[in-house]
């Protein structure tokens, strides 16, 4: 059994010396490949010389909606240039956080719609934070595909069976990740029950987002293994079925 853990950072500011090891429990656990995702563009170019080395890695590029109001003059242009260097498979992470308003809403959308566009120009997925921000964000989807094709991932997905349906329908994959294992999240099991099995990824979002029996504890990729199970139950489907059709899928949106 394989599993793919879509959305982790494993920057070295988080796991510094330990990435070996963090790495490695990963692979003994079964999850054979990860996306490392960037929130400035430091960390990015750092997911990228690990994937460029670590077999089953990949990368993903772009500026946090809540660090958008502290990026530097030029990190803009550093983003660009590392995605168009092909050195990474998405861009992102980008979206709205209407939660924590560290940027000003306008700023992010702002933001927003250049990883859009950027994502769009070169035909890559785009890897997409919403925090108490959803409708908006979806409006912004609806407008972007309206341009042009769209391979938009909703990461760490907590909405509604509505709005599942309708990211659906503007071309989404939804990620579900540890929150989904909490014992007072039946509703959004309930929702991951409904989402089309090739639409689905499953992830970690480590170090954040521990899944039970694990919460208090930083997370880390190996531990996907505690969601796929838990949304295979869900669901009613066994744990190989979920963990290779969920595999297969990132596969698929990663080109990898």
């Amino acid at each position: 059994m394989e599993l793919f853990d879509s959305h982790c950072h494993l920057d070295p500011m988080r796991f510094g010396a330990e990435l070996p090891e963090v790495l490695g429990r990963a692979r003994a656990s079964g999850v054979t490949r990860l996306t490392v995702i960037g929130t400035r563009a430091a960390d990015s170019a750092a997911a990228a010389d690990l994937a460029a080395r670590e077999p089953g890695v990949v990368a993903a590029a772009g500026v946090h909606p809540n660090d958008v109001a502290e990026a530097e003059a030029g990190e803009w242009d550093r983003i660009v240039s590392l995605v168009e260097s092909g050195r990474v498979a998405a861009v992102g992470e980008t979206g709205l956080d209407w939660y924590r308003n560290s940027a000003p809403r306008e700023l992010q959308r702002e933001w927003f719609d250049r990883h859009l566009r950027l994502a769009q120009r070169l035909s890559l997925p785009v890897v997409i934070h919403t925090r108490e921000s959803i409708r908006d964000a979806l409006d912004m989807l609806r407008e972007a595909t309206a341009r042009g094709p769209l391979r938009p991932i909703l990461h760490s997905f907590t909405g509604t069976a509505a709005e599942a349906v309708e990211a659906i329908d503007l071309g989404c994959h939804l990620g579900f990740a540890g929150m989904v294992t909490f014992r007072s999240a039946e509703p959004l099991r309930a929702v991951a029950a409904t989402v089309p099995l090739d639409r689905l990824l499953v992830e970690t979002d480590s170090p954040f987002l521990s899944p039970e029996p694990l919460r208090g504890r930083r997370n880390e990729p190996a531990n996907v293994v505690h969601t796929a199970r838990c949304l295979a139950l869900a669901r009613g489907e066994s744990l190989e079925t979920f963990a290779a059709a969920t595999t297969a899928n990132a596969r698929r949106v990663f080109g990898c």
